[in-house]
């Protein structure tokens, strides 16, 4: 049915798809970034600064930047210490408790100053067009209810120049590697939660939603769809994630 869509490996109304993606950020806002680092053995790390060291924001000009679904901050604080002073930050989050820990963890590393941190939607997001110079969105757009309308707007806030990247799951392409990596994320990160967090089934919900997004190329053409150019991925990690990038020319 055209209304629906999935969440995870269920199907859900499309208007319902939201509150339930809100509910789980809710319960794991807390332990996020630990249980990132126990997840990808802190290669998360890694594929943050390779993905940071794609927005190369300018030294001596100003540089907007608009980070979306970036609560905790990780992507921000990357990118204020890339840029000076003249870098202006915009953190867009739909979860007010994912952006509660990016405001104490900026405090704490003296980046309260940087960054604005914004409670918003990415399907409709409260900026005029041709905004901003560079939009990033990690480990985010595959819970967006409306892939293609975020992406729309992600073109529409750019401005003429601007570059889009988006860090994400992606379809490991190694033989052996992708049946042991189905295997870890369904076995081991549900019980990671639960030993962690105490909540199984929000970690099965993102192992199951990483699941259900469209490989590196259908992800490409959707991009281009969007109205971007050049659009292209790099995989990382044998296919593990992938860094996505277009440009509104």
């Amino acid at each position: 049915m055209s209304d629906e869509t999935h969440f995870g490996f269920s199907r859900v109304p499309l208007g319902d798809k939201q509150a339930k993606v809100d509910e789980v950020f809710h319960k794991v806002a807390s332990r996020y970034d630990l249980m990132n680092d126990l997840m990808s053995g802190g290669l998360h790390r890694v594929w943050k600064d390779i993905f940071v060291a794609r927005v190369k924001p300018p030294r001596h000009v100003k540089f907007r930047h608009l980070d979306v679904a970036g609560g905790t901050g990780d992507i921000a604080f990357r990118v204020a210490k890339a840029g000076s002073r003249k870098t202006e930050i915009t953190v867009l989050d739909i979860n007010d408790d994912m952006l509660e820990v990016g405001r104490q963890r900026a405090a704490r590393r003296g980046f309260e100053a940087k960054l604005d941190f914004v409670e918003a939607n990415a399907e409709d997001l409260p900026f005029e067009d041709n905004s901003f110079d560079a939009y990033t969105i990690a480990f985010g757009i595959r819970n967006v209810p409306r892939i293609d309308k975020a992406l729309e707007e992600a073109q529409r806030v750019l401005k003429r120049g601007g570059h889009f990247l988006c860090l994400e799951f992606s379809n490991v392409n190694i033989p052996g590697l992708d049946r042991l990596y189905e295997a870890y994320s369904f076995h081991a990160i549900p019980l990671l939660g639960r030993l962690v967090t105490g909540d199984e089934e929000s970690y099965r919900y993102l192992v199951e939603s990483i699941a259900k997004f469209p490989d590196a190329e259908s992800f490409a053409a959707r991009i281009t769809d969007a109205g971007f150019d050049r659009a292209s991925f790099t995989r990382l990690s044998g296919g593990i994630v992938a860094i996505h990038s277009g440009w509104k020319l």
